[in-house]
Parts: structure tokens; sequence; C-alpha cells
């Protein structure tokens, strides 16, 4: 059996408010295999985005280990984590975050060009991957020439641009109304696993994390 992709043991974080010690992760143990598709399921306030910021390499503080694409990846430096968040992770927020000033097209390329691909590479890539979401009549129009439904398909073309080994969704389509959500995570789940990507989506909608390939359910600090 080849090794996970993402592999957390004892994962732990704590914060400290008003003088005392809140835990948000209690130990948690987690795998994710190549191609899977996992549901992180749990209430606002369960500690999912704490969980994903941890993965991600986002911010410090955590206790415990972190191996994605077999690197143990929880010590690392400032820019190991930089290069392990560019060469193997994407990242899809409830909020699209797209950069306001540039295109849907050149949205997706940036990346690519940050992880040294040549122009007309990343473009070919980036246009391949807005047509594959249905977005080929809309390449050259900007943020706000975009509905909230496409904004968020330009982010998951973005998320998938350098083809990571790990996609990180954290409510990807918390954002959208029930239809329009449907439609984006229907179309999110298809090119993710077209892709051959791993992926970890936080959510709270039941409904939604049963059409994903397996569910895990954060509860107190711990996975249930």
């Amino acid at each position: 059996m080849s090794e996970p992709v993402l592999s957390v043991a004892g994962l732990t974080r704590a914060f400290s408010q008003g003088g005392e010690t809140i835990e948000v992760l209690r130990g948690v143990d987690l795998h994710v295999g190549a191609g899977e598709i996992v549901a992180l399921l749990g209430p606002s306030g369960s500690g999912k985005s704490t969980l994903l910021q941890a993965v991600g390499l986002l911010e410090g503080g955590f206790g415990g280990s972190i191996r994605i694409a077999g690197e143990q990846v929880a010590k690392l430096d400032s820019d190991g984590r930089t290069r392990v968040r560019r060469d193997s992770l994407g990242f899809v927020y409830q909020f699209h975050h797209l950069l306001p000033d540039f295109n849907a097209t050149e949205n997706v390329v940036l990346p690519q060009l940050i992880r040294d691909r040549t122009h007309a590479e990343a473009n070919a890539r980036a246009t391949a991957l807005l047509s594959a979401l249905g977005l080929g009549h809309r390449l050259t129009h900007r943020p706000s020439q975009l509905s909230g439904g496409e904004q968020q398909r330009v982010a998951v073309a973005r998320a998938l641009a350098n083809q990571p080994a790990l996609v990180l969704a954290d409510e990807p389509t918390g954002n959208l109304d029930e239809a329009t959500a449907d439609v984006v995570l229907a179309e999110f789940l298809r090119l993710v696993r077209g892709e051959g990507s791993a992926a970890l989506v936080a959510t709270h909608n039941e409904r939604m994390a049963l059409k994903m390939d397996r569910v895990v359910r954060l509860h107190e600090g711990r996975l249930a």
C-alpha cells in the first residue's frame, strides 16, 4: 500500500483566553490516501478551520506530527513551509480571495509563475482548467464581472493550477446559495478526481459531506 498523501498524528492546538487554556485540537489522528476526497464534518467552532490551518502550514503553535507527500513538515522553517505550500498544496476558501485587478486566467496563471512555469505553459494550463469548469467564455473577465459561483470556480482552478498532491478546502461553497453550491461542489469533486489530487474538505453540511469518498467528524477536538 502506498504512503498516505496526508498523515497527521497526535495533533494538538491550545489557545490562552482570559487566563484560561482552551484546547481546540486534542490529539487528532488522520490519514488521507492518494486520490481520496475526505469530508471533515463538524459544526461551526468545532476546530475544522484550525485543523486545516495546521495541515496547510499557515500558522505555528501546533503539537504532533504532520506528513505531506511523505515529508515530515511540522517542524520546517519558514522557507520550508513556503516550499511545501507552493509545491504540494492547493487551497480553496469560503471566500474566493481572487486578485481584483487580474482577470480569471491571470488569477490562475500567477501561482504557476511562482512555480517557475513559463507564461505560455501557465496560460495553457489556466485555460484548460477554467474551460473544464465551464468558464471558457469568461477567461478575460475580472472577478467583479463574475457571479459568486463563477468566482469560486476560478478559485478552484487556481488551487489545482500547480497539480498539488493535496487540496485543502474550508467551507468552499459556504458563501453560495444552495443551488449554486451544489453545482460548484459537483464541479470541484469532478475536477479534483480528474486531476488525481487528494482533498480534505471542511464543511458543516452533512448532505454535501456524503458526496465525498469518506467522512470524518470532529467533535470536542477529536476525530470521531
